[in-house]
């Protein structure tokens, strides 16, 4: 008596030993076809994922650097008013004692502003006698003149500042054009 678990076993048919072949080596195509595809995929995943965390490491950097933006614009005008101040010392009385006290409080004042500036990446843009650079300067009008070359700053209204890289305020300047 022949056991039905014997027959299974038995090879079938060298023609369908063939197709069976023929089939296993399709899928195994396929399945390699399959696998190329998802390393690729990964590959792609794992190199977005470095890039995100590259980009997110930049943005943190720049929130740290760039973060006292706002205030530092605001705080530029007590820095016009004590610098205006400043200037106007020349006209004081710089013997009396009541003014020396005065002067050198307005002084170290503007020393200590310059001070925290500096530490904080914030330069100034004085561009007198340089070249207009709309970058950073702002005309505001034009001095005819043949003294210097045409669009060389020859006033400066009020200075500029940057903070790293970034303009903070630009200079409002007066250039120079070619005198009629």
């Amino acid at each position: 008596m022949t056991n039905k678990t014997d027959q299974d076993k038995t090879p079938g048919t060298p023609v369908e030993d063939i197709v069976d072949i023929s089939t296993q080596a399709e899928e195994k195509e396929d399945l390699q076809s399959q696998l190329d595809k998802m390393k690729d995929q990964w590959l792609r995943a794992v190199a977005e994922l470095e890039n995100t965390r590259k980009r997110a490491q930049k943005d943190r950097e720049d929130a740290l650097k760039y973060a006292a933006t706002n205030f530092s614009r605001d705080i530029l005008g007590v820095y016009d008013s004590l610098a205006r101040a400043a200037d106007m010392i020349a006209t004081v009385d710089q013997a009396s004692e009541e003014n020396k006290g005065f002067i050198d409080g307005v002084n170290l004042t503007l020393s200590e502003l310059n001070n925290i500036f500096g530490r904080h990446g914030i330069q100034k843009v004085d561009p007198l006698k340089q070249a207009f650079d709309p970058n950073f300067h702002q005309a505001m009008f034009e001095v005819p003149t043949n003294d210097v070359e045409p669009g060389t700053v020859v006033q400066v209204m009020q200075i500029g500042f940057t903070i790293h890289d970034r303009l903070l305020r630009p200079a409002l300047v007066g250039v120079s054009k070619k005198a009629d």
